[in-house]
């Protein structure tokens, strides 16, 4: 079976472009203002995985100092702080922090942004090789990196904190994503709809024979009709 390709998503909700994110972890508390005007899409999305708690109980599973620490993997949800450093490092197999996802994808919005500027405490999506493959997983920037101001979307600048997310490290948790200045409303609602899924591996295989069905019955129809 071919590899299962995410539909792009688009938040239910539009920021206001006053939220706040306030991020508890392991080693203190982090408050960032998010870009919601000038990337929607991005912050919407963050915003909606928070208020759905998405967010609560994973692990930042990669660091490399002075450049980022990533965080933002739900397969680390079930992982404490020790597996987490040693699936990172390899050392125990059929664990691979960094793989998860929120089983879609939203689309890039790097371009033409005059706020995409990587520097010490910007809140950056991160995603896969491919264009608009950004879905939960998301880097603190460590320090000024303008080689990645054309590839990832930077969506919030760190106000408070910046001490605590130099000191983060592989396993240090993230235990809960508040949001303060959003439409407390429109969130709701927002929330409440349903977001796009890939089909289950049963689901999958049911097309596959019901598309491979299809086609006998054509065949069958065809040769019936030649043999006439």
């Amino acid at each position: 079976m071919g590899r299962i390709e995410l539909s792009v998503y688009t938040p239910h909700y539009v920021p206001t472009g006053t939220e706040i994110a306030v991020i508890e972890t392991s080693k203190g508390t982090v408050r960032v203002e998010l870009f919601g005007r000038e990337v929607p899409v991005t912050v919407g999305n963050f915003v909606e995985l928070a208020a759905k708690d998405f967010y609560d109980n994973l692990k930042f599973h990669a660091k490399k100092p002075g450049s980022v620490v990533l965080g933002g993997c739900p397969t680390t949800r079930s992982m404490g702080p020790a597996q987490v450093l040693a699936a990172a490092q390899g050392v125990i197999r059929g664990m691979h922090p960094g793989t998860g996802d929120a089983r879609y994808t939203i689309i890039d919005e790097w371009e033409g942004n005059p706020r995409n500027v990587h520097r010490l405490g910007s809140l950056c999506m991160a995603h896969k090789s491919a264009p608009n493959s950004g879905s939960c997983q998301f880097y603190f920037s460590l320090g000024e990196q303008p080689e990645f101001d054309d590839q990832y979307t930077v969506f919030g600048q760190v106000t408070e904190g910046l001490e605590v997310i130099e000191n983060l490290a592989i396993g240090d948790a993230i235990k809960t994503v508040a949001i303060e200045g959003a439409d407390e409303e429109a969130l709701a609602a927002a929330i409440a709809q349903e977001t796009p899924r890939p089909p289950t591996p049963q689901e999958a295989l049911a097309a596959i024979e019901a598309e491979r069905a299809e086609r006998a019955g054509a065949r069958a129809v065809a040769e019936a009709e030649a043999a006439e």
